[in-house]
């Protein structure tokens, strides 16, 4: 788990600081060394709510100069996911994601904003609550994709399987 055990901490400094939010943005990079090449940048995280970019530039680019479909579906993975991720303790709860659905509605010629929001009530009632009984869960996050000059781009659904590490067979 190495890097993911200092999100916690960095995560919750990050929504108060920007200073903290450069520092979280670059061990993420580090972290998920796939997602580098995108240029991901963690805009602003409340408790509830996260909001990332993804430059327009080439190595985002589909053949028609637009941001390829796929950069399109890893930033709503990561916005769903790192938002869930930001609300459980990564030391205690593993997540994998088990399916995504993204239907794009408009071509992205510019950078490209994606927010995913979880409710305090939600996160209760569908994941804490539930793990208490169950060794695991899935839960579904939705991630709006829209460019910078407020075009709806896409809306993505990921489907997220939550397990304590405790309950986990197969460990790193």
């Amino acid at each position: 788990m190495n890097g993911f055990a200092l999100l916690p901490k960095l995560t919750a400094r990050a929504k108060s600081s920007k200073g903290w939010l450069r520092l979280l943005n670059l061990l993420l990079g580090r972290t998920i060394p796939f997602n580098r090449p995108h240029g991901f940048v963690i805009e602003e995280i409340r408790d509830d709510y996260l909001r990332t970019t993804a430059p327009y530039r080439r190595s985002n680019h589909n053949h028609l100069r637009g941001i390829h479909a796929c950069a399109i579906a890893t930033i709503a993975e990561f916005s769903g996911g790192y938002l869930l991720l930001s609300r459980l303790d990564p030391r205690k709860y593993r997540l994998i994601m088990s399916r995504i659905e993204v239907d794009y509605v408009y071509q992205a010629k510019e950078r490209i904003v994606s927010e995913s929001v979880l409710p305090q009530e939600r996160l209760r009632l569908e994941i804490i609550e539930p793990l208490q009984q169950q060794e695991a869960i899935t839960i579904q996050m939705e991630s709006r994709i829209s460019d910078v000059s407020g075009n709806h781009i896409a809306t993505a659904v990921t489907i997220w399987q939550v397990k304590r590490w405790d309950r986990v067979r197969t460990q790193l």
